[in-house]
């Protein structure tokens, strides 16, 4: 009997100790999770920081891809936000966003160019290009006025050496977001009212 006495109570000071291990390990939350470092995992988790409100640099490069087709911008407003989305053939390219100081200008020339706002948000997209092979344009209205709450003007200011740059300027630098959508390939950048 007393043999039993004692093994349960080395049952049970094992079973303590594993369950303590488990909350140090689990931050105390009593929940122990596994991280998914699968590529699905790993996308899932940039997608949800994709998503969050910032007013910083967004950096999602894209080395040795192949070159992205813009065909389409298209704007519009939603409840809380104006939406700028950029459409293209294949895939969506690496991308590089943030908010720029004055002066705006043109990659190519280096040109001033005036656009409307307080804020200026920079949309570079590489490898990627808005033109054929040709050299036409696969996006016909490259400066626009879209009369939004905030986005006030967009203005395509490179399509150079795999780059397309684009600038959207908004009446305040706001939060923005990005977030990248399938079916077709389409980037979309959301800046808050």
């Amino acid at each position: 009997m007393h043999n039993q006495a004692m093994q349960r109570t080395i049952q049970a000071r094992a079973a303590a100790v594993a369950a303590i291990v488990v909350l140090v390990v689990t931050g105390c939350s009593g929940v122990v999770r596994d991280r998914d470092d699968s590529a699905e995992g790993e996308a899932a988790r940039d997608g949800a920081r994709d998503r969050a409100w910032t007013a910083g640099i967004i950096d999602r490069p894209r080395p040795g891809s192949p070159i992205a087709t813009l065909v389409a911008v298209r704007t519009g407003t939603h409840s809380g936000f104006d939406r700028v989305v950029f459409e293209f053939d294949e895939r969506i390219p690496g991308y590089h966003t943030e908010y720029i100081d004055r002066p705006v200008r043109k990659c190519g020339s280096g040109n001033v160019t005036p656009i409307a706002g307080d804020g200026w948000l920079e949309v570079r997209m590489s490898p990627a290009r808005a033109h054929t092979e040709e050299g036409g344009s696969t996006v016909t209205e490259r400066e626009r006025m879209p009369n939004l709450p905030v986005v006030a003007e967009l203005e395509l200011t490179c399509d150079f050496e795999a780059v397309v740059t684009w600038v959207l300027g908004v009446e305040s630098p706001n939060r923005y977001r990005i977030h990248e959508l399938t079916d077709p390939p389409r980037l979309v950048v959301d800046v808050r009212h």
